[in-house]
């Protein structure tokens, strides 16, 4: 073996390095019964980084322009409670934030349907711990979407 196979390989992460030895993970979200492209497919990454950009964007504009009176150094902390009511709200209710809808994503039940209210509430509050959110699965899930039984896709 060549050393810049190995490199390669140790770069690319083990799921490259075990697709190479003949092993078949199929693609995004067919676990779920999700279509592979189009309306109702896993959401890429970038979009779904992109949404939760705006709607932190959003929540610290709110914070700074109606909670703190325009002081910056507690904006982030009173953005952070507009975030977790902005997540519980449009989620529990339509299924996604302002930003989400920016960018056509929905968050869905795995099983197909709305998010109920007491999940979308789980699902925020996991994300507003931040490190769920950083673990993923093969289906490119956080660990938020899985507790909570949600899955993003677009729409």
């Amino acid at each position: 073996m060549d050393n810049r196979q190995a490199i390669g390989s140790w770069l690319s992460g083990p799921r490259a390095a075990a697709e190479r030895m003949g092993a078949d993970f199929g693609y995004r979200g067919e676990r779920l019964g999700l279509p592979q492209d189009g309306p109702g497919s896993i959401a890429p990454l970038g979009r779904r980084f992109g949404a939760i950009f705006i709607d932190w964007g959003l929540c610290m504009l709110i914070a700074y322009g109606l909670l703190t009176g325009g002081d910056l150094g507690s904006a982030g902390n009173w953005a952070l409670l507009v975030f977790a009511v902005l997540g519980v709200l449009t989620v529990g209710t339509v299924g996604f934030t302002p930003g989400k809808r920016l960018l056509g994503l929905r968050v869905v039940s795995a099983r197909g349907g709305r998010l109920t209210l007491p999940r979308a509430v789980v699902r925020t509050v996991l994300l507003v711990l931040a490190v769920p959110a950083l673990v993923w699965d093969r289906d490119s899930r956080g660990l938020h979407d899985r507790l909570s039984g949600a899955v993003q896709v677009r729409i």
